[in-house]
């Protein structure tokens, strides 16, 4: 760690000022990649029928969707149809809470049907499901190995914890230079915020490639709606937060340096 006592004792509130920003601005990206890490909510889709309305092969559907033998058709077939969700982690569907004692309400009845207690049920990626390979046709896997989803999928699992990653070194970085008393070590903070906010901006278009191939593939049925959740918004408002903490950890380091330097030679002088 480069220690110039005298550079720390140099800083004036400017670049004070910036590098406060700097860390709110890194602190608030942080919470919200780890918030859209966690979360379920990248992607949503909404069936405009209704959800309990359970058939005996929609049963079918959705009691396949919780084994973790199902591939990638049969889980995606149950996200159409019961209201899904899907994160970089988990897939979720919402289903009735007891559907083997309901029955689909009659086409007239002097009664309204009774009100259903629905439940979401989740299933979690292992590991191996990250670096499993996508196919040509999903579901098939005599159709050869589609390398483009396959690539993008992996991507999507591995750049948000390396964007993580960078951040927190840069953090520690960070107190390196406050240990010094150096405002100078905040450049390579600035650096790894910026190798962050790339990563995290590829995160966000490997996710938006990876969906669109999916749906050439398995296009969306009619009666079904496809959006980005709020937990795809997260991580899009990080990549700039981490843009923008980067040029301020960069500026104040460049700009108090240069300053510092002229000022010693104009002392010398």
């Amino acid at each position: 760690c480069p220690c110039v006592p005298t550079e720390g004792a140099m800083m004036d509130n400017r670049f004070a000022t910036a590098l406060v920003i700097a860390c709110v601005l890194s602190l608030i990206s942080t919470i919200y990649m780890a918030a859209s890490i966690g979360t379920d909510f990248w992607y949503e889709y909404h069936t405009l029928s209704p959800a309990e309305n359970v058939t005996e092969a929609g049963r079918g559907i959705w009691e396949e969707f919780v084994s973790k033998d199902a591939d990638e058709k049969t889980y995606t077939d149950a996200l159409f149809r019961y209201n899904g969700t899907v994160g970089l982690w988990r897939r979720c569907i919402t289903v009735p809470k007891n559907p083997h004692w309901y029955s689909p309400p009659a086409t007239f009845s002097f009664f309204p049907p009774p009100e259903t207690d629905m439940t979401t049920n989740c299933i979690s990626f292992s590991l191996s499901d990250q670096f499993v390979e996508k196919y040509i046709e999903p579901g098939n896997h005599n159709s050869g190995t589609d390398l483009n989803r396959t690539y993008l999928w992996r991507l999507q699992f591995l750049l948000p914890f390396v964007s993580i990653g960078l951040m927190c070194f840069g953090a520690l970085i960070g107190l390196c230079a406050c240990a010094c008393r150096s405002l100078y070590p905040a450049i390579a903070t600035g650096v790894l915020h910026f190798l962050a906010g790339l990563c995290t901006l590829g995160l966000v278009g490997c996710y938006v490639a990876g969906i669109e191939l999916l749906h050439r593939k398995l296009p969306l049925p009619e009666d079904v709606r496809g959006e980005f959740g709020w937990s795809f918004c997260l991580a899009c408002v990080s990549a700039p937060l981490q843009f923008m903490a980067a040029a301020l950890f960069i500026w104040a380091a460049r700009t108090n340096r240069k300053e510092f330097t002229l000022l010693k030679a104009y002392r010398v002088a």
